[in-house]
Order: C-alpha cells, then sequence, then structure tokens
C-alpha cells in the first residue's frame, strides 16, 4: 500500500480534533496544522520575531510568548493584517507539515488537520478530503460556550474562513457533527475503512 494523504478540514469548532484523535487510535499518522501553528511561534523562532516585527512588541507577553489573543484581536478586525499574518505563517506551517509528512513510513495514512484547506488553495495536494460538517449556529454555540466568546465575537471568526458551503464542495466524505459524538464516531470509523483501501 502506497502513502495515502488525507486532508481533515471543517470549520472552527465543528469537531476535528475529536475525528483526528479517532483517526489516530485506528493508525493515522496526524499532522496538526494547528499544533504546527504554535510551534512555527514558539519564542527564539524567525516566526515569532517576523510577527513581533511586523504587528509590534505589544503582541508579546512578558514572557516572551506569543499573546494570541492579543494577536486575533488585532488581525480579526483587519483583513490586510490578516493576509499578512497568513503570509508570514501558511509557509512555515506548510513546510513543516511537509516535513513531517516525509517521515512518515511509507504504507501509512497521513491526515493532515487543515482549518484552512479551501483558503490556502491547497486542496489538490491531497489524495482524499474529508471534511466535518456543522450547522453555523451549532459553530457560534459551541464557541461561546467552549471559548467564552460573545455571539459577535464567534460570528467574526467564522465569517474569517470559507464558507461551509465552499468546503462541501471539495469534500471525498463529510461527517455530520451536528448530532451526538458517537454518531460522528461512526462515520468517521465507517470513512477510515474505506481510507484504508483506497
Amino acid at each position: 500500500m502506497r502513502k495515502l494523504r488525507v486532508a481533515l478540514a471543517g470549520g472552527i469548532a465543528s469537531g476535528k480534533s475529536l475525528v483526528a484523535h479517532l483517526f489516530e487510535e485506528l493508525g493515522a499518522v496526524v499532522v496538526d496544522y494547528d499544533v504546527l501553528a504554535r510551534q512555527v511561534v514558539e519564542p527564539g523562532t524567525p516566526g515569532l520575531e517576523v510577527l513581533a516585527r511586523v504587528f509590534g512588541s505589544g503582541i508579546l507577553r512578558a514572557d516572551g510568548t506569543l499573546d494570541r489573543e492579543e494577536l486575533a484581536e488585532v488581525v480579526f478586525d483587519d483583513d490586510a493584517s490578516r493576509e499578512n499574518l497568513n503570509a508570514i505563517l501558511h509557509p512555515l506551517i506548510r513546510a513543516a507539515a511537509r516535513e513531517a509528512d516525509e517521515t512518515a513510513p511509507d504504507d501509512s495514512i497521513v491526515v493532515h488537520v487543515i482549518p484552512l484547506l479551501v483558503e490556502t488553495g491547497s486542496t489538490r495536494d491531497f489524495d482524499k478530503i474529508v471534511v466535518v460538517d456543522v450547522p453555523i449556529e451549532t459553530q457560534i454555540e459551541r464557541l461561546m460556550s467552549r471559548n467564552g466568546y460573545n455571539r459577535m465575537q464567534a460570528k467574526k471568526r467564522i465569517a474569517a474562513q470559507a464558507t461551509r458551503e465552499a468546503r462541501l464542495a471539495v469534500a471525498d466524505y463529510v461527517i455530520d457533527n451536528s448530532g451526538t459524538i458517537p454518531e460522528a464516531m461512526e462515520q468517521a470509523r465507517a470513512i477510515w475503512e474505506e481510507l484504508k483501501t483506497s
């Protein structure tokens, strides 16, 4: 079996991490772009140096680590700043993901957990695309509950991503995560069985 590259996408608070964890338990090599995004801006990295130079030292905490909430406030209200941030981070994240992918065994299923799959135009880089889908209202409720956002903050973060329709349009498989966790996991297991025969 050759290495199979799978993109796992979904809007914010859709349940990508839940599905990624199950895939990992079932034997996938998981490359999580949110984890990589944190690693490429750790203290002492070129990524953090560039961010501080571009967005100012106000995005740094007293201990020199990135204040993500402060950075989010800067970029979510300004399209140009958000594009600037993406132009800095995306090449660093892609390079780290490529390195992780290359070290995976040749016969493995490598699941790339990519929140911004559609936005970055990366769909052609993968053999299969799995999208975790929930209604926008569910995303809003989860963000308010999980992150403590007010309704406006939640809607702003959802609006900063690709539309639900755009994600569904590129999907080979869709997991409907608007129900219970066991229901979503059952769908994910069925998809995993199909991926193993791809």
